[in-house]
């Protein structure tokens, strides 16, 4: 400790392994500027949930969050923040009211919630509940003119089981030290899920559709005829099971889509597993059940969306820029806190603290918060589009020889442990200084492994050293990520400051290193890049960060 700290005072620069140059110095700052009473990764994150949450793209939600967030970088003193604009997007939709009852054979109130570009039900609505899965085209015959005036069930029911380990859990040594390893060689698309993400299995109905998955041909499609058959045929309400942990935690995501061009399919509810299940049953016992639901929802005109940028302009001009960022959009049935407020939180606080600090760097570091991430990482790939190259014809745009790195985070509240070298072998060296001082923080590992559906992806299909963090998964994939719980109270505060500072750290240096990060070898135009393009409603792809 003695050690550290004169070199600290003295401010002086360490040479790590190769030729890389620290300054242990600017850490010491950054440190202190990120945690405890000066962070303000907390109040931001607060201000992006609990005032402005959720922050569906198109909503007038996530309007509000950009417009108030352009007026604290402006407070800040960065440079240039502004809403950029991209497009079309599509319609918007929010919800404004949601009440859902089991009436009979006795009451009980259901936790659940609307699922986005469904329609409301224009005032209270009751009816008989009747299962009515229909998995295929050959399906819909069976229940043509049965479903007028009911509410249906769309799926079996998904088994509740008895949690009997903690939601949340840390990487531990063992899987960090996995993680070091290349993995197998394989073929196909080698983008991986996050280090210790897990969530809970989906059951017969696909929770983003809100559907069962057509068997054979296109499941869009498939959703598309599907939502309007039940819309054709009167169904008042369509529920599916939210597929989530037990103790009322509901998963969900759309039920239809934000094409204009697509029907909005009827009223769609999300319900907790457990009410589900009880629904089923009592159905299947041939016992009537009477439910109701009163939903308002409201549909916005199409239009395009924008993604949010702010500059800290470098010393030098012609020497590039260095980007950080996150999605700044989120599903609705939370807040969006663990996915994605804790990953813009984290990159605004970076953007405070090296504002704050004013550390002098050569190149500009640019903010990015990207929207539309959850209906393909929408936002992101058209300022990839736009800025660095397209990736039909992958012929590079001027900013694209100026752009050092990308660095994004969106897996949740853990603390970093890491980052994914993304399969860039010459980025491994300097990354290895980087993060040996920062060991007693718990970041420690380099994996060459790639992740994907996020928004580093579309910087790196066309080329660009983009990153993703190693976080703990906490309970980001087994209880928040796109579920009623994904609230606030799910942040974790030291988390997110050693986060935040973690970033800063890989963003100055960067910033200030006189050779640009290495690059890997241009893709091939038409690719889809590594790890593909898909967010959180690409068909090949999970379900989104």
């Amino acid at each position: 400790m003695v050690g550290i700290a004169g070199l600290v005072c003295a401010g002086l620069l360490l040479e790590a392994a190769g030729p890389e140059k620290i300054d242990l110095g600017i850490l010491h700052r950054i440190k202190s500027e990120a945690f405890g009473r000066n962070s303000k990764v907390m109040d931001t994150a607060f201000y992006l949930t609990d005032v402005y949450g959720p922050r569906l793209t198109g909503s007038p939600n996530i309007k509000s969050a950009g417009e108030w967030t352009i007026k604290k970088m402006n407070e800040w003193g960065l440079a240039n923040a502004k809403m950029e604009a991209w497009g079309p997007f599509g319609r918007g939709w929010s919800c404004t009211h949601f009440s859902a009852e089991l009436k009979e054979p006795e009451f009980m109130p259901l936790i659940g919630f609307a699922q986005p570009w469904s329609s409301g039900t224009n005032g209270p609505v009751s009816g008989e509940a009747v299962l009515a899965v229909m998995n295929g085209p050959d399906d819909l015959d069976k229940f043509k003119g049965k479903l007028k005036g009911k509410i249906v069930l769309a799926s079996l029911g998904h088994p509740s089981e008895m949690v009997t380990t903690p939601y949340a859990r840390r990487l531990s040594d063992t899987d960090l030290a996995d993680a070091e390893t290349s993995p197998e060689p394989m073929s196909g698309n080698p983008a991986a899920l996050p280090l210790g993400f897990t969530r809970p299995g989906v059951g017969p109905a696909v929770g983003r559709a809100g559907a069962p998955p057509a068997r054979g041909g296109n499941p869009r499609q498939f959703r598309a005829q599907l939502n309007k058959f039940l819309k054709d045929e009167g169904a008042l309400v369509v529920l599916t099971p939210g597929n989530g942990p037990d103790g009322g935690t509901v998963m969900g995501q759309a039920a239809g889509s934000q094409n204009p061009n697509e029907e909005a399919p009827p009223p769609s509810v999300v319900l907790t597993n457990e009410h589900y299940n009880r629904i089923m049953r009592l159905v299947n016992k041939g016992i009537p059940v009477t439910l109701a639901f009163d939903i308002a929802a409201k549909f916005s005109e199409p239009t395009d969306s924008f993604n949010i940028t702010a500059e800290i302009p470098g010393g030098d001009p012609n020497a590039g820029f260095v980007m950080v960022g996150g999605h700044f959009d989120s599903w609705t049935g939370g807040t969006g806190a663990t996915d994605n407020a804790a990953g813009s939180a984290v990159a605004l606080e970076v953007m405070r603290i090296l504002r704050t600090l004013n550390v002098k760097m050569a190149r500009t570091v640019r903010l990015g918060l990207w929207t539309g991430e959850e209906q393909g990482t929408l936002g992101s790939r058209a300022y990839v589009k736009e800025h660095f190259a397209d990736p039909a014809d992958m012929k590079p745009k001027p900013e694209h020889a100026k752009l050092s790195a990308y660095y994004n985070l969106d897996n949740g509240s853990g603390k970093i442990r890491g980052i994914y070298v993304q399969d860039n072998d010459e980025a491994r060296p300097i990354f290895e200084a980087w993060v040996e001082p920062l060991k007693d923080l718990g970041a420690t590992t380099l994996t060459i492994r790639n992740t994907g559906s996020t928004d580093h992806i579309p910087f790196d299909s066309v080329g660009l050293p983009a990153f993703q963090f190693i976080q703990d998964p906490l309970e980001y994939g087994s209880r928040s990520h796109h579920s009623n719980m994904d609230l606030f109270d799910r942040l974790q505060a030291n988390d997110l400051e050693q986060a935040s500072a973690v970033m800063a750290w890989f963003v100055y240096n960067t910033a200030t290193r006189p050779e640009m990060l290495p690059r890997k070898p241009m893709p091939k135009p038409g690719s889809s890049g590594r790890g593909g393009l898909g967010g959180a409603d690409a068909p090949a792809g999970r379900s989104g960060q």
